[in-house]
């Protein structure tokens, strides 16, 4: 005897709704449609490698698919709207979504991880769950099941959702993810319009990488594109681009301007082993995040896989030198560490050398002793602690920081708490952690980079990039501009 069906149930009246026409969408009025209901976060890598996936099946399935996502906030941040309509707009989510930060839904349907998908049959019953990412093919397959009984029953229909977008200002900048100051230019992570800017200190544009539209191509210059560029790093007349959508990294020679890829397949994937592999164009990268440069070694946050990697530029081979690849907060050697979405990274001197970096799900700020690949958690405590306090280790909490600089001249860390909309500075000596005033305020800051007295902050969500004199404190916004030739 077969299992009894489950309708599934209504969707609440009281959510948030965003990039609908006419409000609420209610479940029964999409009979006669297959209905995903995506469970996310903003903050959780895993979901943002879903979207993808989503909107494809959106492409291929205009007329029968209907995708609403189910937006259940991790931390306190992701509970404001506001913030949740920059996160939409950043991933370029164009589908319903639905806020659910009292997690309603998520107790209705009793959902228990991030990503998870509800399979809504025509008939609107449940047909199952599927958790995880990379379930595209799965899913693929069950659509066209799904079709083929609903036409067999002649119950399909094919009238679109109406939708609506609220898009984002139309400015010189959109989502800068990264900074990186040089000797003379300051780099940027354009992400949000898939370029790469290299500019004056005062904002002058010099060259621009990238034609802005998203894509994996080797070129010259703006005939190149990126996919939502993150990590910055430059060795003399290179630049290291983390190219995070696309799972690569590539390389800009800054005198000739020509863009090449140097590690990656163009496909997320998981390397588990500690294996040292020859050719980097073979090994699956996924979603690189930040990169940092020393000794002719690339360092790799790979924030999807939770890991760190080394990449020598001498002997062009790639290796996982940190993490197990399983998301957690575990000091030990390399092999045996667990991170948690790894996302920004710099070389400092502490006695010896470190790496340190930023892990974001759980709002920490650790290190690695690059004699011996030890890690050291110096701020968090685990996946679900977080907050917005100062001091030591077991009191200082952060909200998932995005990146961190370390500063040679004042033995000092900055910290873009991006959650907390703060920066914070970490005191290399003692370990505490202090916030740090500034003039304006800040919109969940996604990069950093110090040079002498001058520290650079990619404010993401503000879509600006902002200067702090380290001396005065005084903050300014950097213009970017453009000369036109004449």
């Amino acid at each position: 005897m077969s299992a009894p069906r489950i309708r599934a149930p209504e969707l609440p009246d009281t959510l948030e709704w965003f990039n609908t026409t006419n409000g609420p969408i209610k479940l029964a009025d999409c009979r006669g449609k297959i209905v995903l209901l995506h469970f996310w976060t903003y903050c959780c890598i895993n979901c943002h490698h879903v979207l993808p996936e989503l909107a494809e099946l959106e492409r291929r399935y205009p007329d029968n698919l209907v995708v609403i996502g189910i937006h259940s906030p991790k931390f306190p941040n992701e509970r404001i709207g506001d913030n949740v309509q920059k996160a939409i707009n950043r991933h370029y989510v164009r589908h319903p979504v639905a806020h659910d930060p009292s997690f309603t839904v998520w107790k209705q349907y009793t959902i228990k991880a991030w990503p998870s998908i509800i399979y809504i049959d025509p008939e609107g019953y449940i047909v199952g769950v599927l958790r995880g990412e990379g379930k595209a093919k799965q899913l693929d397959k069950m659509i066209q099941q799904s079709i083929q009984v609903a036409e067999a029953k002649k119950i399909l229909r094919t009238e679109k959702i109406p939708t609506r977008t609220k898009p984002e200002p139309d400015l010189e900048l959109k989502f800068p993810g990264k900074v990186y100051a040089g000797k003379d230019r300051l780099f940027i992570s354009d992400s949000g319009h898939n370029r790469i800017i290299e500019c004056m200190p005062n904002g002058r544009v010099a060259h621009i990488f990238g034609s802005g539209a998203p894509g994996l191509i080797d070129g010259n210059g703006a005939e190149a594109a990126f996919d939502n560029p993150q990590g910055l790093v430059q060795s003399e007349n290179f630049l290291f681009v983390a190219d995070t959508d696309n799972h690569v990294i590539r390389r800009i020679d800054l005198i000739t301007r020509d863009v090449s890829t140097i590690a990656g397949m163009n496909q997320r994937g998981k390397v588990k082993n500690f294996d040292v592999y020859d050719d980097a164009l073979q090994v699956p990268l996924n979603s690189p995040m930040a990169l940092e440069y020393d000794e002719g070694v690339l360092y790799i946050a790979m924030a999807g896989s939770h890991q760190i990697w080394a990449m020598d530029q001498n002997k062009q081979t790639i290796k996982v030198l940190i993490g197990t690849g399983v998301e957690g907060l575990k000091d030990n050697n390399g092999q045996l560490a667990m991170l948690a979405q790894p996302s920004g990274l710099s070389i400092g001197e502490d006695i010896e050398k470190h790496l340190f970096f930023v892990d974001a799900e759980t709002s920490s700020i650790r290190s690695i002793r690059l004699r011996d690949n030890h890690v050291n958690t110096i701020i968090g405590e685990g996946l679900f602690e977080f907050g917005d306090t100062d001091g030591k280790k077991g009191v200082a909490k952060c909200q998932h920081p995005l990146d961190v600089s370390y500063d040679p001249v004042r033995k000092v860390l900055w910290v873009a708490d991006t959650y907390n909309h703060r920066l914070r500075r970490l005191k290399i000596i003692n370990g505490v952690l202090q916030s740090v005033r500034l003039k304006d305020e800040l919109h969940e800051p996604g990069g950093l980079s110090v040079k002498g007295n001058m520290l650079y902050i990619a404010d993401t969500n503000a879509h600006r990039i902002c200067s702090v004199d380290l001396n005065s404190g005084l903050m300014q916004e950097v213009e970017i501009f453009e000369v036109e030739s004449h």
